[in-house]
């Protein structure tokens, strides 16, 4: 007995051992690797695969390799067997994914690690919307082979302090993939962390593979999505809830449907609690009776049913995912009236939708006492949302929809999640003339997503703007 103990005293210290020199970091080499080929730019790669007809490149019988300098860390979970590069510490202008299959890269990859990259046997191709570097697998490509890393990554001495690039979000392209930028004036969204619950960033109950978070900018005004995987050490983070600076790596979803903000870690946000930039609201009253110059209305009769709203002067825009507001009509207990309008996310497959449908331009300047009335209905509108906003200062352009400033309506009532889902509801009459603009747009917003809390439907009908 006494000899079995000592026997797994031992390979436990060996296992111990394995684990321990498994993170250690590697000593220094003080010496700069002497490298015997041709340095070619890291865009060159990306500019050779776009010419090349068949989606896939691989480099054969060449002595090219690029610099890079790692922007992504493995350290907190959120990336996995890859590292991401660019060609320069600052104001970098191209950027690559090279898959490893080897855990704990920050170990030896570490945060502006300089590295050479030897393309010889390597393919590049476009995988979930960004260029990536690995082994070609038919006409994908697949990991570095832990023994083969060696052949194709060389360590620098140098290790540089990497300076985000800043950007607009209205400013993201193919070109800003695969790059650490940093968004100034941002916060996550209000319904993500005010009010009773605030969000994590990938421990909700509905969150599968990654959680998806909308963020703000509020100088120059945008949206996009913070992306974080399940697997990430501080998925169940609290959002913070103040607004200021994020840093990030600039991707593109699973599906490649939008841009993505993917953190090293948390202490990539410097945001201050009191710093946030959230929509005000119209506040003009409701009135008694509506107008009796009619300006618009639309009770839907005119669309052809099961089809995208459209004409009579509509916006109708998906932000994210791929669900528009459409004409239906519907019987029983939750009927329709005639024909209405409705959108919702059930089994639409979208990590989230977000989708506007906008007015016609209302005269606000030679118009007095202009007001709105509409109808509202859902069908378990749960998790998801219809928010209705008001704008002046939106030009009628859907490629400046998120930069415009958008005001909560709200005086207006909208069904919520328990009136009964049956009724058709009157927003009131909402006055819309103490605004100081010449035009307006009322838009009615739903954000929701394919999961079952949150893929809710509303409907609405009757939508009249007058004035006196």
């Amino acid at each position: 007995m006494r000899h079995l103990s000592y026997f797994k005293v031992f390979v436990l210290f060996i296992l111990v051992s394995c684990v321990d020199s498994e993170f250690d970091t590697p000593e220094e080499s003080a010496i700069e690797p002497e490298l015997t080929g041709t340095e070619v730019p890291l865009a060159s790669v990306k500019n050779i695969l776009a010419q090349n007809a068949e989606g896939i490149v691989t480099f054969r019988d060449t002595d090219t390799y690029f610099v890079g300098y790692v922007i992504s860390s493995d350290v907190a979970g959120n990336f996995f067997r890859e590292i991401i590069v660019q060609d320069k510490p600052e104001n970098p202008t191209s950027g690559i994914t090279i898959q490893l299959n080897q855990n704990a890269l920050y170990t030896y990859y570490e945060l502006g690690r300089k590295i050479y990259v030897n393309l010889n046997g390597l393919s590049a191709t476009t995988e979930n919307g960004i260029v990536q570097l690995g082994i070609r697998d038919g006409n994908s490509i697949t990991e570095i082979p832990i023994s083969l890393i060696a052949n194709h990554i060389t360590r620098s001495t140098e290790v540089a302090t990497l300076v985000p690039l800043p950007i607009a979000i209205a400013d993201f392209s193919d070109d800003t993939e695969n790059l650490l930028i940093s968004l100034p004036n941002s916060q996550f969204n209000r319904n993500e962390v005010l009010g009773a619950t605030r969000k994590t960033f990938a421990g909700e109950a509905t969150d599968e593979f990654d959680g998806i978070r909308i963020l703000e900018t509020c100088d120059a005004r945008g949206r996009t999505l913070v992306s974080t995987s399940t697997f990430a050490g501080f998925k169940a983070v609290e959002l913070p809830v103040g607004g200021g600076s994020i840093q990030g790596v600039l991707s593109r979803d699973f599906y490649d449907d939008f841009y993505i903000l993917r953190l090293n870690t948390p202490e990539d946000i410097s945001f201050d609690e009191g710093n946030r930039c959230d929509p005000d609201e119209l506040k003009c009253g409701l009135a008694n009776a509506e107008g009796i110059q009619i300006l618009f209305e639309d009770n839907f009769s005119e669309q052809t049913r099961n089809r995208p709203i459209a004409g009579n002067g509509w916006t109708n825009f998906n932000e994210y995912g791929n669900q528009v507001w459409e004409a239906y009509t519907a019987t029983g207990t939750n009927a329709s009236q005639g024909v209405s309008a409705r959108i919702d996310s059930y089994q639409s497959g979208d990590a989230l939708t977000v989708c506007w449908l906008i007015t016609p331009a209302i005269d606000l300047e030679t118009k007095s006492n202009v007001k709105i009335r509409f109808e509202t209905s859902s069908s378990f509108a749960d998790g998801s949302e219809l928010d209705v906003l008001f704008s002046s200062d939106w030009d009628g352009d859907k490629a400046t929809i998120t930069q415009a400033n958008w005001l909560v309506l709200g005086e207006a009532f909208i069904i919520r999640d328990q009136d009964f889902f049956g009724d058709w509801y009157s927003s009131g009459i909402v006055n819309l003339s103490c605004t100081e603009g010449a035009t307006g747009y009322v838009s009615f917003k739903y954000t929701g997503n394919t999961k079952d809390a949150f893929d809710g439907t509303y409907q609405l009908d009757n939508i009249t703007i007058t004035s006196d």
